[in-house]
């Protein structure tokens, strides 16, 4: 499975598990085993690079039970396209999780004409105010 370019997790390294669903199902919905659990241990993988690893499991750590990601789909009838449903969400999970970091905001001050037009504004604003007042007796 392709998580990105250069990052790809093997196969074997996916546990599956398979229940009754409780969505839709009709005639077959007590006999067809359509719900699916994809597990996948990030803290044991070799697919992983370790600062890979350690990013992952530091943005995951709410997801994640003794190192090991679980993605339930049971939204189609199909075993098949449940399947492919975790594939797809696991896949997305792991790629924001690995993700680098965003670069830090560069602090700026406003330009000193920002300043001025800012600062004329109100006090025309202020000037309308004032004239919206009672005339003086």
């Amino acid at each position: 499975m392709t998580v990105r370019s250069g990052v790809v997790v093997p196969e074997s390294e996916l546990a599956w598990r398979f229940s009754r669903s409780s969505g839709p199902g009709g005639q077959s919905v007590n006999t067809t085993d359509s719900r699916v659990e994809l597990s996948f241990d990030v803290a044991g993988t070799s697919a992983l690079s370790d600062v890979l690893k350690t990013r992952a499991l530091e943005r995951l750590q709410s997801r994640l039970v003794d190192g090991v990601l679980t993605i339930a789909a049971s939204e189609y009838k199909s075993q098949f396209r449940n399947r492919e449903a975790a594939r797809e969400r696991l896949a997305v999970v792991l790629r924001e999780a690995i993700a680098p970091p965003p670069r830090k905001r560069r602090p700026t001050k406003p330009s000193k004409a920002s300043v001025r037009r800012r600062l004329d504004d109100k006090k025309r604003r202020g000037q309308t105010k004032r004239l919206r007042g009672r005339p003086n007796d």
